[in-house]
């Protein structure tokens, strides 16, 4: 029977990470890195500025320990939004391939959701490993799809209510109702 590793508790984990201890951190990145990868290459779509942006994540995140909030969310969270952000300061910066044309980009599944740049989509078992896509799966079509572009695929609720011409509160008001979702569903 496989004993599974104290820091597989989450406040376990971020205690030893707040301790500073080498130990964890490698513990955090053989667990975690997999499915951060996959969100930064969903992002800017280059292998090796994934790899860079990679780098990048994980001394933001030994850098900024200390401004996790347990109260605000999940360890993970708080990682896939410094991943998301950290590649789209890089597309921002021009450190990125920029974003195709829009008529290009966005296409319907059978069953009535958008999916986004099919041709760049990344392997499923980069973030599927610990349930994400299948969680996502979960919601509403309407909030998947906004889900997929803001988290997944790098764009501003600006540009996705753009991309799907609603208005931006409407976005806003659908993403907030995912995230909830998403709590419950991750809370079960």
């Amino acid at each position: 029977m496989k004993r599974s590793s104290p820091l597989s508790d989450e406040s376990v984990l971020v205690d030893q990470l707040l301790k500073r201890d080498d130990k964890a951190f490698q513990w955090l990145y053989e667990h975690y890195s997999a499915a951060l990868y996959g969100v930064l290459l969903k992002i800017v779509r280059e292998e090796e500025q994934a790899e860079d942006l990679m780098q990048d994540v994980f001394v933001k995140i030994w850098n900024n320990l200390s401004s996790y909030d347990t109260q605000k969310g999940r360890l993970f969270t708080w990682m896939l939004n410094i991943a998301r952000n950290t590649a789209i300061d890089s597309i921002r910066s021009g450190k990125a391939m920029s974003r195709p044309a829009s008529a290009q980009t966005i296409s319907t599944d059978d069953d009535g959701t958008y999916t986004v740049d099919r041709q760049h989509a990344v392997a499923p078992e980069n973030t599927d490993f610990i349930g994400l896509k299948d969680v996502v799966d979960k919601l509403r079509p309407d909030r998947k799809q906004l889900i997929d572009l803001v988290y997944f695929n790098g764009y501003t609720h600006e540009e996705a209510a753009e991309e799907l011409s609603l208005p931006l509160g409407t976005v806003k008001t659908r993403i907030r109702s995912a995230l909830q979702e998403l709590k419950q569903l991750f809370n079960k």
